[in-house]
């Protein structure tokens, strides 16, 4: 019988990220650890149980009263676990549908000129998208909170803290913003010996933002739809060679760290 002939895979490098790639597999790493071994035992009582009680209505000697109660308490707490984890999950999930949204608006930027990437990974963290056009280079966070049942949805930025809503001012998003615009920075320009400009932005989707105040170093927290007027304000800073620079070496950076198996098939 003739050896079959070794085979490989037709792909030369990883595809591209999604956006909200890094929030699904997340949602899915949790569920997969909080109810996978609950559910196990659960099943197995049920099934045990399920003969016990077949052997009883026979009339053969197995008592299904022990198997009943471990299968009551087994269910508690498969369905305690279950609560615990709903909140968790619907808040991954909106968060997940939120950047899929903002991915979805911002991939129409590409007929202006944009180069689109999404859910880059860093170390124990993610940049959500990242914008490389003409005005410059762009991190952009997203975040989705849902929104009050009466009432605007409002939140204030006075160019430190965000309030959102009723609730207390926090500079939490801005650092994390700064952090990943200064964290792509020095990538680009270690891979690529060119030192870009890093603009943070934050998008809010489904809120009405207002600005109070200048903030000491540039960002801007904004609803999606203001992006394109923001842009279209700043000044062309990136020539098309500078454009295809920095995506070539960002895009060599995200596949390196994709850990897709490409052997021989």
């Amino acid at each position: 019988m003739a050896k079959s002939k070794a085979r490989r895979s037709p792909l030369k490098a990883a595809p591209l990220r999604h956006a909200g790639q890094s929030v699904q597999a997340y949602r899915w790493k949790l569920l997969e650890k909080t109810l996978w071994w609950p559910f196990v035992i659960w099943s197995g009582l049920l099934i045990t149980t399920i003969n016990a009680w077949q052997y009883t209505f026979f009339g053969t000697v197995p008592n299904p009263w022990l198997l009943s109660m471990l299968l009551l308490l087994s269910s508690i707490y498969l369905l305690y676990k279950v609560l615990r984890l709903k909140p968790t999950m619907s808040r991954l999930k909106m968060a997940y549908q939120g950047e899929q949204v903002v991915g979805e608006f911002l991939d129409q930027l590409r007929a202006e000129g944009y180069r689109v990437f999404h859910d880059i990974v860093g170390d124990q963290f993610n940049i959500d998208h990242v914008l490389i056009g003409p005005t410059g280079i762009y991190t952009v966070e997203t975040k989705t909170y849902s929104k009050p049942e009466n009432g605007r949805a409002e939140l204030l930025f006075d160019g430190h803290s965000i309030r959102i809503g009723q609730g207390q001012p926090s500079t939490d998003a801005v650092i994390q913003a700064r952090a990943q615009s200064g964290w792509l920075r020095a990538l680009l320009q270690e891979s690529s010996g060119k030192d870009f400009d890093v603009f943070p932005v934050i998008l809010f989707p489904g809120w009405y933002v207002k600005s109070s105040g200048r903030p000491k170093r540039p960002i801007w927290v904004l609803n999606p739809k203001s992006l394109p007027v923001f842009l279209n304000r700043r000044q062309p800073v990136l020539t098309s060679s500078d454009i295809s620079l920095s995506s070539y070496h960002l895009s060599r950076s995200i596949r390196a760290d994709e850990k897709w198996d490409l052997a021989k098939t």
